[in-house]
């Protein structure tokens, strides 16, 4: 029994040790200048004073000082760091003895650097399905940040999370956000925000509903009776006989028979239109060499009459004019 109780006073205290090392007991920004928080009054040049980081002796004084510098000493035996980078964090000891070497007086501390929080910036958006405005904080590196949110400059003390909904009938008139991000070393607030939702979110949630279910429900009967008149034309369509298709395809043949005649068709048929033959007319040259040939006929030989023919002849080969007045002559 006395075992196990000296093991759970020995896992209490390496608990504690662990806990001491992930808390921070000062804090600061890359840059800044921190005096640690020890005081040791009865001081002398006399006593042994030294500073130890992370294990390793930074400043040893006793008579003279090695390593370290004067200056970087208060005149109570506190630290003074300048300029401090993200490698002063850690832990930081002090020891102070008296000339005959006992201990006069110790501290212990932790240092934890961290960057100072930047300008956050506030957005919402108007969600139709909740009736609530999501207002988001947006910032940089958000882990480890505390959160802290203003209505109309009044701090609402239970919202501490980078988000905030608020209902729709918490916004009637002109209503302000801003929220408020913090570290340990540093605070910054955003601008004011006025959030404003279209008209159609101030509708209570039922009604809003009921409208939409409604002109689904329009939608979705408009849409069976756009199917159910397809389907009937297609089978009207396809219940038409092939009989009936061959007597319309006969009917319109004969229509386009009747009302156009090509031109190749006329030439096909001369016999519909009949015109008679036109008789030759005899030439001048023609008529001028018969006219001897009737003086010839009415001296020598009783006048002959003649006889028109039925069909056109074919016209007379002319003759020399010499050889007509050899005829005369005899």
């Amino acid at each position: 029994a006395n075992t196990m109780f000296g093991a759970a006073v020995l896992l209490g205290f390496i608990n504690l040790l662990m806990a001491k090392e992930d808390t921070c007991d000062l804090y600061a920004t890359p840059g800044q200048s921190l005096t640690l928080p020890f005081a040791y009054e009865r001081l002398t040049n006399s006593h042994i004073l030294e500073w130890v980081h992370n294990n390793k002796t930074i400043f040893y004084r006793k008579g003279k000082v090695s390593p370290g510098k004067p200056e970087d000493i208060t005149s109570n035996g506190s630290l003074v760091l300048k300029k401090i980078e993200l490698s002063s964090q850690g832990i930081y000891q002090v020891h102070v003895l008296h000339p005959s070497g006992t201990s006069a007086k110790t501290w212990t501390g932790r240092l934890c650097v961290l960057d100072k929080v930047s300008k956050p910036q506030l957005s919402y958006t108007c969600d139709f399905s909740s009736m609530a405005v999501n207002l988001n904080c947006h910032v940089t590196k958000p882990e480890g940040l505390v959160f802290s949110w203003t209505l109309d400059k009044e701090t609402l003390k239970s919202e501490t999370k980078q988000t905030l909904s608020i209902s729709l009938n918490h916004l009637k008139g002109e209503r302000s956000f801003t929220c408020d991000v913090a570290n340990k070393v540093s605070k910054a607030s955003s601008d004011k925000v006025r959030p404003t939702c279209p008209p159609l979110l101030s509708f209570k949630r039922q009604t809003v509903m009921a409208v939409l279910a409604g002109g689904g429900g329009l939608i979705l009967f408009l849409l069976f009776v756009i199917v159910g008149l397809c389907c009937l034309l297609r089978r009207n369509k396809s219940q038409t006989s092939p009989r009936d298709k061959g007597e319309l395809r006969m009917l319109s043949l004969q229509k386009q028979e009747t009302h156009s005649v090509s031109p190749e068709h006329e030439n096909n048929h001369p016999t519909e239109v009949v015109t008679p033959p036109l008789k030759p007319q005899p030439s001048p040259r023609t008529y001028y060499q018969n006219v001897p040939q009737l003086e010839v006929q009415t001296e020598n030989s009783p006048p002959r009459v003649h006889e028109v023919p039925d069909r056109p002849q074919p016209s007379p080969v002319p003759k020399p004019r010499t050889r007509n007045f050899q005829q005369v002559n005899t």
